[in-house]
């Protein structure tokens, strides 16, 4: 087996031990592509149109601090557009914050498993990953994470609903958490599924971000809005934060074309016949996750636009083998996202895309 070459110059040794964040693959021939959450749907016309618009202006940046786009968002939050902080999709943002407060010797705590790129987070800062086991029911366990904040800790990151997994933070063990953790420590509510979620109890961080000066609050147009290639998320929450995070960030990070395809998805005509579409995945989503709970699978709440199958026992509802699992959908054409020793992350995709998945799940649990 040959070995990855040395290279040419010094590497933080962390940075070397750490491996890049991986990007769902694409199938190689005809199948679905159920590996990186992203919308089944094509553009809305009218996003089209707008990019269409704006791609003859490619000579330019986009307007500076994209004032019309922060207000639209800030409305929607009831605050003020200095609390909104645009970048190149949420998980830009992630970093920005990691990197803003966390600093060699310093730790930042979240969920596992949870969103794959939290453990690279502060390797540009010099910052510790903390990652703490969810529960056995694929939920966050936050009295865990609130019991492993201490002196050294700058950050908690949590994931509602949490990917890959499904389930969302309940409000009321937010509040309980929050309650919990020091008014210094920043808080970092992740919410890039949120449109998605159905639980009426579930956390909805317009409702809890007054409560809380350390909080922020992500959420991104790439999935429930289907602008997954343009890069465009936001934050909301204290503006010396957001400014904070500002200062480690790229600049101009943000396109024209990006920022003019979200405004457009903000209108009443396309948020409507989004949130149709929106409400769609969502009902496709309990089907798959109930036909496949039919098959004897453990798959937890799903509130996200993909579910679950965890790695385990069979009389516990698990799979011997993720990877195996996965290998069996790569064989027929379909990729899903294998997290080893853990479970396997299938996205909610095209109408057809369904059948297929129970199909072959039914196939390769015949088979082992």
């Amino acid at each position: 087996m040959s070995e990855t070459p040395a290279p040419p110059v010094r590497i933080r040794p962390e940075v070397a031990a750490t491996p890049a964040y991986r990007q769902g693959q694409t199938p190689t021939k005809p199948g679905f592509k159920l590996s990186s959450n992203e919308n089944p749907f094509p553009p809305l016309p009218a996003v089209l149109d707008a990019i269409a618009r704006r791609s003859a202006e490619t000579n330019r940046y986009a307007a500076a601090g994209m004032p019309e786009l922060r207000a639209e968002l800030a409305g929607r939050f009831g605050v003020g557009p200095e609390r909104v902080h645009l970048a190149a999709g949420s998980v830009a943002i992630l970093y920005q914050l990691v990197q803003a407060v966390a600093g060699p010797g310093e730790e930042y705590v979240f969920a596992w498993p949870s969103f794959e790129a939290y453990p690279g987070l502060g390797l540009a800062s010099g910052a510790t990953p903390v990652p703490i086991p969810l529960t056995g029911d694929a939920r966050h366990d936050l009295d865990a994470m609130a019991d492993a904040i201490g002196d050294r800790t700058r950050a908690v990151l949590v994931c509602s609903p949490n990917n890959p997994t499904g389930p969302a933070v309940r409000r009321e063990e937010f509040d309980r958490f929050m309650a919990r953790v020091p008014a210094d420590v920043l808080v970092v509510l992740d919410e890039a599924y949120r449109e998605f979620v159905t639980d009426p109890d579930a956390v909805r961080g317009e409702d809890v971000l007054g409560a809380h000066p350390n909080l922020v609050v992500l959420r991104t147009f790439s999935k429930a809005y289907g602008l997954a290639a343009l890069r465009i998320g936001y934050g909301v929450g204290d503006p010396s934060i957001l400014s904070a995070a500002a200062s480690v960030g790229i600049p101009l990070s943000v396109t024209g074309i990006a920022e003019s395809a979200a405004l457009v998805s903000l209108e009443p005509e396309a948020r409507a016949a989004n949130d149709e579409r929106i409400a769609r995945l969502a009902a496709r989503r309990d089907a798959l996750a109930d036909e496949l709970r039919g098959l004897g699978l453990a798959v937890p709440d799903a509130q996200g636009n993909f579910v679950w199958v965890p790695e385990g026992p069979a009389d516990r509802g698990g799979v011997a083998s993720a990877a195996g699992l996965a290998a069996a959908f790569a064989e027929a054409g379909t990729l899903v996202r294998p997290f080893a020793g853990h479970g396997v992350r299938i996205s909610v995709g095209e109408p057809e895309s369904v059948d297929e998945v129970v199909r072959v799940v039914r196939g390769h649990l015949a088979r082992v």
